[in-house]
Parts: structure tokens; C-alpha cells; sequence
């Protein structure tokens, strides 16, 4: 294919990429960050500063996180462990997308450019959307949906940083809270194996215990913890079950 009929293909598909951010994983997430500018508002960070941080740091948690220890006089080095130790958590979900967007010709900056988008939004859409993309456009399709999302939210964060002062403060707490609770549900129905959804109801079970238990240290321990009971129970238990199954009805 000529060159130029290459980019006008990879601009197409750009584009409908970029009509992601009209899906409702978007809708939810713009919601959500309005949510943030509240927090942000009420937490002395300037307008500025909460647009530098969305378009930066992208991840809502690790913004969360920032702002808190902020908040809490914490030095700077504790704050940049804080967010990179929240940001790992991302780790399996670029190691998965990676193989579904990576092309014979793809440069490997280019993915290392695209892995900054990957979030829990971006990585849902991506699962449900890039099957139906054909592999040469995959790229520029989920660089149209994280681009614009992005940049639409980071507009977003400083249009609402005012307007949000108006909110009563339940109203700046709901819209943030759409976001894990739509997201909960995302998880669940886009799992395609079986250890993702037992690993999914430990993680459900042992978070509020161990938050209780081992408060600061929970999400480390529930993360590694449970996602190694999860393989095990999936490896000797799951998968024993079904190979046990199709073994009985081969039998004569």
C-alpha cells in the first residue's frame, strides 16, 4: 500500500479511535474527574497543578494518593514511592495489551509512548474494541482514544475546577465513586479466564479485612497475596476440575 494511502488509513482509524471518548467507560471517567477537581479544590491545589497532574499522571488513584500526602506535609520522596508503588498495579494490564496492539513494524518507544495511557478505562475499552481492529491499525486506534481522553479530561479538570465549588459536597462525592463502582462490574464481565475472577472475588473479600488488619500495607499484601492464592486455586483446583470433566466424558 502507498504511503500515503497508509496514513490516510492510520487517520480513520485515529479517528474512530478518538469517538471512544462518546463509550460510557469515558462517560464514567470524565464524571469521576469532575469528582477530582472538588477534591483538588478543597485540598489547596491550584487549578494549574490539578491539570499538570491529570495530563502527567493520568491515573485517578495515584492523584488521589499525590494530593493526600500533600496534604499531609509528606517530602517529596515519599510522595514519588507512593504513586510509583500505585502505578505498578498497571504493570499486568500494559504486559496484556502490549501483545494486542504490537505489529511486526511497531517501534518499541511508540508502545512505550502508548503504555502511559493505559488505565483501567483505557484497558477495558481496549479489551472490548481491538478484537474488532485490524491488527496494522490497532495502534493508531488506541492512541485516538487515549490521546483524546486525556486531553479531554486534562480540559475538563481546569472547565469544572471552579463550578465544582458550587456542588454540595455529597453530590462531589458520588460523582467520584461512579468510577470503582462502574468499573467493578467492567472487570468482571470482560474476564476471559477463570483466574481473573477468582482472583476478582478474593481481592473483593480480603480488601475490607485486611484494610482493617494490616491498614497501609493492605493493598500490597491483598495484590500479591491474593493474586498468588488466585493462581493456585485456578491452577490445581479450576483447571483440575475441568480436565477431570473432559476425561470422565471420553470414557466409554
Amino acid at each position: 500500500m502507498p504511503s500515503s494511502q497508509t496514513d490516510v488509513a492510520s487517520l480513520r482509524w485515529f479517528l474512530a479511535g478518538a469517538r471512544g471518548i462518546f463509550s460510557l467507560p469515558a462517560f464514567i471517567l470524565m464524571t469521576s474527574f469532575v469528582g477530582f477537581s472538588a477534591f483538588a479544590l478543597e485540598s489547596g491545589i491550584s487549578r494549574s497543578e490539578a491539570m499538570f497532574m491529570t495530563a502527567m499522571i493520568w491515573a485517578l488513584p495515584a492523584k488521589m494518593i499525590l494530593i493526600g500526602m500533600m496534604a499531609s506535609g509528606a517530602n517529596v520522596l515519599a510522595m514519588f514511592l507512593a504513586v510509583t508503588l500505585s502505578s505498578i498495579r498497571m504493570m499486568p494490564m500494559v504486559a496484556s495489551l502490549v501483545p494486542e496492539l504490537r505489529g511486526p513494524r511497531t517501534p518499541t518507544w511508540l508502545l512505550l509512548v502508548l503504555s502511559h495511557f493505559v488505565a483501567i478505562t483505557a484497558w477495558v475499552f481496549a479489551t472490548g474494541s481491538l478484537k474488532n481492529v485490524p491488527r496494522p491499525a490497532r495502534v493508531a486506534y488506541f492512541a485516538g482514544f487515549g490521546l483524546t481522553l486525556v486531553a479531554a479530561n486534562t480540559i475538563l479538570v481546569g472547565l469544572s475546577y471552579g463550578l465544582v465549588a458550587t456542588f454540595p459536597p455529597a453530590v462531589a462525592g458520588v460523582l467520584f465513586f461512579l468510577t470503582p463502582v462502574y468499573f467493578v462490574g467492567s472487570i468482571w464481565a470482560s474476564a476471559r479466564h477463570s483466574v481473573v475472577r477468582v482472583a476478582f472475588v478474593i481481592g473483593v473479600l480480603a480488601g475490607p479485612l485486611l484494610a482493617v488488619l494490616t491498614p497501609g500495607i493492605d493493598i500490597l499484601i491483598a495484590g500479591i497475596g491474593g493474586g498468588t492464592l488466585a493462581y493456585l486455586i485456578d491452577r490445581y483446583v479450576m483447571r483440575r476440575r475441568v480436565f477431570t470433566g473432559a476425561g470422565k466424558g471420553d470414557e466409554p
